[in-house]
């Protein structure tokens, strides 16, 4: 079998490659290898990073020939044409002339779509285009406009880095975004490899493969890569094949193709084999019936005949041999599910201020988070970092009010439950606690970074989705709000360690009211 393949351009930067060669008789793999080493320590240290050295694969996690290439597009666009989701960055950007105009289409889309599901982000996007059609009037928004309306999408740092991206666009490239995939991440902050190949593939029809979640998951089944993706060969290698993929003369409407693909069929739990477009070249789907076969004929399995044996350990695109092939999952044994460390835990106290009596209804006040980090620019319910059943939490809480609303009354300092809400690498446990300045004369100078919302404009403020469920907590002990509510009960200091000597001597001074029944909501972010 001929060993040596050639191996296609990736999607952003080519790179001429020598090929190797292996000598006759020798096991088949390929070899990619790496550029002349720079003299330098430091170029060296920048060529271990980037390149891959001398790595061997079988061909059987290629595609044969051009002709099956071929057959993989037709099938795929074919299928596309027939099945494509309505939605609206798509109708946007078909129906768009204006190459710029339909390249933001397209931006928002792809920023939005990252790490959130298609279901949440069409409100958001319908909302989002409405208010800021052009690149001009994005430009032009705030930064709270901006927050606000993102406001429980999650991940805000994208919000930012979108409107970044196109003040960029307007204030220093003439208004016109970069035409390809190479100059889009390289000029627009915020945009990588991925959102930078759709956009110039749907946007501007350049042929620039592309790989998220979706396009991995139909990769690694179709090709039967075990090994893990996220690792700096295999997602090489990927994209290399997304690359090889595209159609040239519908690249938008291939990569497009490919993520619906494993957006509604090949799916991660659950895929429906019997309707995909690309089945009969599933080397995925090969496996499952060459093992259905042997199991009827209660014959022992094996690798196909193309296969490298993956007991020698020695294709690096190949599961482990300590990770054997798992009869109940079937094609699902493809992706090698990453391993993630689990996010670090955290706990902050907060609490929900209220004015009863100010002037034109009751409010509440809200504070702004610093400009960077978590969360960075949104606005919050006064918030102290805390132990958990730490003995300082309600003195600490009552000092962080002090600083933004003057002297409080600490006697009416409640405790009220606790919200768990997960980050994407963080989860925070907030203690939620209320204190109400009713029989205070209302508080009327407030500090820059504060502010005394109604409960309406809390709602359509820029506050996260945690500081929503603080809020439901805080709404479920008010009177004539509980009846009816359905939510769990929450975990309150009854349940948590017993105080020392000390605490106690510190809750009683707090005289806090502790509810048994208050709500508890537990979720992660979107």
């Amino acid at each position: 079998m001929q060993a040596i393949m050639k191996k296609p351009q990736t999607a952003v930067r080519s790179h001429h490659r020598k090929q190797g060669s292996h000598q006759e008789g020798k096991k088949k793999c390929v070899l990619s290898s790496s550029r002349v080493k720079p003299s330098t320590p430091n170029a060296d240290l920048a060529r271990q990073q980037k390149d891959v050295v001398l790595q061997a694969f079988s061909p059987y996690h290629l595609f044969r020939d051009t002709a099956e290439v071929t057959v993989f597009r037709e099938k795929l666009l074919s299928w596309y044409d027939r099945e494509k989701r309505d939605l609206p960055w798509r109708r946007r950007a078909e129906g768009e002339v204006d190459l710029d105009r339909r390249a933001y289409a397209v931006w928002v889309s792809e920023v939005m779509l990252q790490q959130t599901q298609v279901a949440t982000v069409i409100d958001y996007y319908t909302r989002w285009m409405q208010k800021w059609p052009t690149l001009q009037d994005l430009a032009r928004a705030s930064l709270e406009e901006v927050n606000q309306l993102w406001a429980g999408l999650g991940y805000y740092s994208r919000a930012r880095r979108l409107q970044g991206g196109a003040r960029k666009v307007v204030e220093e490239l003439g208004g016109h975004v970069p035409r390809t995939a190479e100059t889009l991440q390289q000029l627009l902050p915020g945009v990588g490899r991925y959102t930078a190949g759709a956009i110039a593939s749907i946007a501007f029809g350049q042929a620039a493969g592309v790989v998220d979640g979706n396009v991995v998951r139909v990769l690694c089944r179709v090709r039967a890569i075990g090994a893990d993706p996220s690792s700096t060969l295999v997602s090489q290698h990927l994209w290399s094949l997304a690359q090889q993929l595209v159609d040239p003369a519908r690249p938008g409407d291939s990569n497009q193709a490919a993520m619906e693909l494993g957006a509604t069929v090949c799916t991660p739990q659950h895929p429906r084999c019997s309707q995909c477009p690309v089945q009969s070249l599933c080397r995925a789907h090969w496996r499952v019936e060459r093992e259905q076969h042997l199991a009827l004929q209660n014959l022992p399995g094996s690798p196909d005949v193309e296969e490298c044996a993956p007991s020698t350990g020695q294709c690096q695109l190949c599961a482990p041999p300590m990770e054997p092939w798992d009869q109940t999952l079937g094609v699902t044994n493809f992706p090698r599910k990453a391993s993630r460390r689990p996010p670090r835990e955290e706990c902050s106290a907060v609490c929900v201020l209220e004015q009863p009596r100010a002037r034109g209804g009751p409010r509440i006040l809200l504070v702004q988070r610093p400009s960077s980090g978590l969360l960075a620019g949104l606005w919050e319910f006064p918030c102290v970092t805390a132990e958990p059943s730490g003995p300082c939490e309600r003195q600490a809480l009552l000092g962080e009010l002090q600083r933004w609303a003057g002297p409080l009354p600490a006697t009416h300092l409640q405790h009220l439950g606790q919200v768990v809400h997960t980050f994407s690498h963080i989860k925070l446990t907030y203690q939620v606690y209320s204190l109400a300045l009713d029989g205070h004369t209302p508080v009327t100078a407030t500090p820059p970074g504060a502010r005394w919302l109604t409960r309406e404009e809390f709602h359509t403020a820029a506050v996260s989705t945690a500081m929503k469920k603080v809020f439901r907590v805080y709404e479920g002990q008010q009177p004539g709000t509980r009846k009816g509510s359905k939510r769990s009960p929450v975990s309150t200091p009854s349940s948590r360690k017993r105080p020392g000597p000390g605490q106690q001597v510190l809750d009683n001074f707090f005289r806090p009211h502790l509810p048994t029944d208050a709500p508890h909501l537990n979720s992660t972010a979107q």
